[in-house]
Formats: C-alpha cells, structure tokens, sequence
C-alpha cells in the first residue's frame, strides 16, 4: 500500500467501527492519524489499541460546531470523512437531528477543508441513497431515489463534495458502502446492523430477530475492503466528486445469513419473524466495475471468510 510521504489524516468519526478500522492501518503504514469525534455513536474502546502510538491523536469534537472543526482541520493533509448519524430507522424518527449532523457537519468540514487547502477529502457515502430500485446491480450512473432522511442525507453529502470540488477546487471522492460488517461493529446500539446483531444472538444461544420474510439480500461488504477503498480513493486521479461503489458485488439474503452461521457454529437455531421495518431496502446488490477499473479497486475478502473473521473478534472481546 502507498505510504503519503508524512502526510497527516483526519478521520472524522475515527472511534466508530468503519473508521477505526482505517485508523488501525494508517498507522501499520507509520502515518500520523487524528481522530475526530463526538462519540455519540463511537466507542472510546475502539481507540484502545491506539492511544500510545505517538502518531496517533484524538479530538473529542462536533462537526456541528464550526470552530471545533475548523482546529481539527487546521493541521491536516487528507481527510477521510467517516462520522455521520447512522441508520435509516433513527432517521425516520429524528430526521432533524440527522440532517444537522450528517449535513450541516459536512458543510462544515468542507468549508474548514477549503480554508486550510487539504489535499483530499473522501467522503462515506451509502447504497441506501439508491432506494428501492427493482434493476439490479446498482450502478453509479442510475438516478437516487433515497426513501429515508438518512439517505438524503448521504446523498446532500455527496452532492456538497462535488459542489466544492467544483466550485472551490477542494478535491473529493464519494464512496458508497454497501452494508459494511467486521470487527468493532457494535451489536448493542438499538440501529446496529444484521450481522453484528446476529452473531451477538448466536453467541448467547437466541434467536435472532428478522423483519420481514428473510429473502430480502444484501451485498455484505468486510470492512478491510473499505479500508482499502478509502485508500486508494485517497492517492487515485480523481478529484472531482466522483462516486464509486464499495461492495463484494453478491447477494445474500438474511436467510442465507443465517445458514452459513448456522453452519460455522454448528448450531440450529431458528429466527423469529417480526413485521418489515420502514425504510428498509428489499434488496442490495452492487456494481463494482467502476471501482475496479478506476481505482483498482477488489474484493480481497469474500462474505463468509470476513464472517469467520467477524466472530472471531467478537469471540475474543466477548462483545
């Protein structure tokens, strides 16, 4: 992996679980990383590893307030633009809450970016902007249709990055996550994802909770694969605001899930169905060809490798 020659990061959101993870390997790369977060969502846990790495910083701030943001970026090169207020479900019941932070905290790091003339932003974006399209794969070029305040807010967020790209010559990269899992993903949290809750369920001998009738699917993405999206995205050519799709380009469906867990805890245990959740997609599946070409961009771990992996961190930490 290319080292940014003692270039330093900001990774705003840098305690929750996708940015920690990119925390952890810029510093295997020897680079200076500061993390920024106000850990309404991340977890000071998943810093542990890192506090007596003398490259490593942290910043307890709020993208929603401009001058905490504006120290934080003052000193940076890259950003890797991680914190937002996750999932759909919260969105629909405080969709204010979403947009002041996912949106107004955007605008916020991108005017501090263009202030301090970083190098790069790259911005997390999501499949959910796509909504409930019925053709498959998704790809880039197809025309959102986000059903919930979290997927608009993701899709404003992409649109400010290329508003500012190509209005103020700060350099942008969208990435859009498709339903990303692996270790430090917080199976507690009321909104956390299917998988960590499942294997959270499997652990303790419960029966996982599905809504809906099981076959909806998903293009379940290992975390280490974002990582190293956000990597090349930062050293690629483009600057422009481009989008691209971060995914393994499978489908799953949550009762697939639940056979392959099945199959590696050698268990049986059986779901409990409860009604379909608002705002919820049917089914997930991406497009990474643009990826691939353009950022040589692939899929180094597949689902049930990353899964194995998952549980085993889980397993280890006693999450």
């Amino acid at each position: 992996m290319k080292n940014f020659n003692k270039g330093k990061f900001l990774i705003t959101g840098g305690a929750g679980f996708i940015g920690s993870n990119i925390v952890e390997k810029l510093l295997e790369l020897g680079e200076k990383v500061i993390v920024f977060d106000n850990l309404s969502t991340g977890r000071e846990e998943n810093l542990r590893d890192f506090l007596k790495n003398p490259n490593f910083k942290f910043i307890q701030g709020d993208l929603r307030k401009e001058k905490e943001v504006e120290e934080a970026v003052r000193e940076v090169d890259y950003i890797l633009h991680q914190a937002a207020l996750p999932s759909v479900g919260r969105s629909i019941l405080d969709p204010k809450s979403t947009f002041e932070s996912n949106v107004s905290g955007t605008l916020n790091l991108l005017f501090a970016a263009k202030k301090y003339k970083v190098k790069k932003i790259v911005y997390a974006s999501s499949s959910s902007i796509y909504g409930p399209t019925k053709i498959l794969p998704k790809k880039e070029n197809m025309l959102p249709s986000p059903i919930s305040p979290y997927a608009l807010s993701k899709l404003t967020g992409e649109k400010l990055c290329q508003i500012f790209s190509e209005n103020y010559s700060l350099p942008t990269v969208c990435l859009r996550y498709f339903n990303v899992f692996g270790p430090r993903q917080d199976p507690n949290s009321e909104y956390a994802a299917v998988i960590p809750k499942f294997v959270s369920a499997f652990l303790n001998d419960k029966r996982p909770t599905i809504y809906g009738d099981g076959l909806q699917s998903r293009d379940f993405t290992f975390v280490e694969n974002v990582v190293e999206a956000n990597l090349k995205a930062l050293y690629s050519k483009f600057n422009n605001g481009q989008v691209f799709n971060i995914a393994c380009g499978n489908q799953t469906s949550l009762l697939e899930l639940l056979d392959f867990l099945n199959k590696i805890f050698s268990k049986n245990i059986e779901p409990d169905f409860a009604k379909e959740r608002q705002g919820d997609i049917k089914h997930s599946f991406a497009d990474i060809s643009k990826a691939e070409k353009g950022l040589n961009y692939s899929s180094r771990v597949f689902f049930e490798q990353g899964l194995k992996t998952t549980i085993d961190w889980f397993k280890r930490y006693k999450v």
